[in-house]
């Protein structure tokens, strides 16, 4: 079963982000913190990471450049899911190593379609 990594700093979206994945029998590790995401990068080794952008702290941007700069993670496939909807934001997030950009609000089938665009 396919492990999934949602990094939300809004509880309420990452619960709503993890019931869809799990729902559709992913596993689903969770946090509010992208700094925290990079350890559980480490100790989980999911196979793909779902970000917000807009997180106090490390933004989602940073975390996918510190994602992509890692020899060890290069390859862990980034879905952006955030609700910055303007083409500026969408290219700038490929440039740092997003692979898919979704922006809120979606549905279920848009997020699992997705993460199964990348898996």
């Amino acid at each position: 079963m396919p492990k999934v990594l949602v990094v939300e700093d809004t509880v309420s979206e990452m619960e709503l982000i993890s019931g869809y994945l799990q729902d559709s029998g992913y596993t689903v590790i969770a946090t509010t913190d992208a700094k925290d995401a990079l350890g559980k990068i480490e100790q989980h080794q999911p196979n793909v990471v779902i970000t917000d952008l807009v997180m106090p702290g490390m933004s989602g941007l940073e975390l996918c450049r510190s994602i992509k700069k890692n020899p060890n993670t290069n390859k862990l496939p980034i879905v952006v899911c955030t609700s910055k909807d303007q083409d500026l934001d969408r290219m700038w997030a490929m440039k740092q190593g997003a692979d898919v950009y979704v922006t809120k609000p979606f549905n279920k089938e848009q997020l699992v379609r997705a993460v199964r665009s990348v898996e």
